[in-house]
């Protein structure tokens, strides 16, 4: 009964806390890429991982599946044997938390307070009270000194509300998780008090660390360009989309305007970014 419950959850959270995996191919294989000195990205699975080695390992980010967590720990052991004693999760939906229980259980598992609150509500696996995160911040968290130095920082809502970047000053690195998407629109958690004006708010946040490159939830590795880009394109979506408001266009004519057409009804639907946008200045549920 419990690994009925648990696999249900899996399916469910999945389906509420993300879309990627209906536009991006699961991989079966995890391999491992360096990023810099002791710092690396795990590719596989549904999401992108990290670890930073140091006196011991701390991963970021946690797979779709205590299945995945488990290969992807098992890439790990093949750059160090040092342990995991910690795990920054960037933010709550399925594809980066569930994972967390195929981890060993007394981690220190690090997150935003909201990110906490959204776990709360979602994250119902059997043995969840073992991996809830057991340290959370508000704003920004520094863990380590000198080369070792993480940040955490967390802008406000964004993809959801307790989205959170991981920036290694000495590596001029950031992990940060879903306000990025390249090369489509980002997906943007209302239901979790995500906004697309968060979402602006954080990338201009992001472009102002002293950072080279990006490491998003999904896909390779970004520069300050492709931040730049995304922004752009992100608010000019949305000037667009105020003026049609401003000419009292509904919902439904906006995306018309926009050329979007609904699924079939019935099932589950993930609003696009343009209904996300005008429900957020229209000021409509």
């Amino acid at each position: 009964m419990k690994k009925s419950l648990s696999i249900a959850f899996v399916i469910v959270s999945f389906l509420l806390g993300t879309a990627v995996g209906f536009s991006q191919q699961r991989s079966a294989s995890f391999t491992t890429e360096k990023l810099a000195e002791n710092v690396y990205l795990v590719k596989g699975g549904l999401a992108n991982t990290g670890f930073i080695v140091g006196e011991s390992v701390t991963a970021i980010d946690a797979q779709m599946t205590a299945g995945d967590a488990e290969k992807m720990i098992a890439e790990i052991k093949k750059t160090t044997s040092k342990p995991i004693t910690r795990v920054i999760l960037t933010h709550s939906d399925g594809d980066h938390v569930n994972g967390i229980t195929g981890f060993p259980k007394g981690l220190e598992i690090i997150s935003s307070n909201g990110a906490k609150e959204e776990m709360a509500k979602e994250f119902k696996a059997p043995n969840a009270q073992d991996y809830f995160p057991t340290r959370t911040f508000a704003e920004k968290l520094e863990l380590g000194t000198g080369p070792d130095k993480i940040q955490l920082s967390h802008f406000g809502p964004a993809h959801t509300s307790g989205d959170i970047v991981v920036f290694l000053p000495a590596h001029k690195l950031a992990f940060v998780g879903d306000p990025v998407f390249i090369g489509r629109d980002p997906l943007i958690h209302r239901h979790k008090g995500g906004s697309s004006a968060g979402v602006v708010k954080t990338l201009k946040a992001l472009l102002n660390l002293d950072v080279d490159r990006f490491v998003p939830g999904h896909g390779d590795v970004l520069t300050k360009a492709d931040i730049e880009g995304a922004m752009k394109n992100l608010e000019d979506r949305q000037q667009k989309v105020k003026q049609l408001i401003n000419e009292g266009k509904s919902l439904d004519e906006v995306k018309q305007a926009f050329g979007i057409k609904d699924g079939p009804p019935g099932g589950m639907r993930f609003p696009s970014l343009v209904e996300v946008i005008y429900l957020e200045f229209s000021g409509k549920k």
